[in-house]
């Protein structure tokens, strides 16, 4: 697929679920095409937001935009049929939770989805190299997971520099993603820093005029 990079992807683990519908159509309205769904099970996190049913509803309220799913769960493969299912068209798993990471990724290539590997903050890059070539995005966490609203760890300015500098030597295409604590301040320095695809939760939706601030936000980025 192509895309118009960069990419603003609001984050629905913030946004107000007695009206999930309308939040997410105020996103679209202000320029969103990407909606990211973060999927969290108490175990592999120290928090529980949705499932598959929730999914469902965000592709129903806006079919037209590009549902991204990060599962930041344990034993991601027994879920991934149901989350193709509720209507995800990128899936993205934890290097952390995946002892057959190869397994996992061709697990969700066999649905004709794109695949993604996350990276917590403190694991070394090095660590996916071997599944580099494999995916269609490499997802860098800018905050331990597990809760919305945290600060912009500083080093992952670093992490997405080095990533970048590993795509290119090896001549690759995968996008780069960064997901926690992206605001006003910093989007502008964190997409030079690499990133293709920025993830805003709590800076988009705790916004009074949502539309408003996608617009200010994805301004940012040009």
């Amino acid at each position: 697929m192509n895309f118009e990079l960069p990419i603003l992807a609001p984050s629905i683990l913030a946004a107000d679920f007695s009206k999930l519908g309308k939040d997410i159509e105020d996103a679209i309205k202000g320029g969103a095409s990407w909606i990211h769904c973060d999927i969290m099970d108490g175990h592999f996190v120290p928090n529980i937001s949705f499932g598959p049913s929730v999914v469902k509803a965000a592709k129903k309220a806006a079919p037209e935009a590009f549902l991204d799913v990060h599962l930041m769960i344990e034993n991601p493969d027994d879920y991934v049929e149901n989350f193709v299912e509720a209507g995800a068209d990128l899936i993205s798993v934890h290097y952390e939770t995946c002892p057959h990471l190869h397994r996992s990724i061709q697990n969700i290539k066999k649905y004709g989805l794109m695949t993604g590997v996350v990276v917590n903050p403190a694991t070394p890059l090095s660590n996916i190299e071997p599944v580099l070539a494999d995916v269609d995005l490499v997802l860098i966490m800018s905050v331990n997971p597990g809760f919305g609203g945290q600060s912009f760890i500083d080093n992952s300015y670093n992490r997405l520099r080095t990533l970048a500098e590993m795509r290119e030597e090896k001549e690759l295409s995968f996008l780069i993603q960064v997901d926690g604590g992206v605001n006003l301040k910093n989007i502008k320095k964190v997409a030079k820093a690499g990133a293709d695809i920025l993830i805003a939760g709590s800076s988009v939706f705790s916004a009074e005029n949502i539309t408003a601030r996608v617009e200010e936000l994805t301004a940012k980025l040009k």
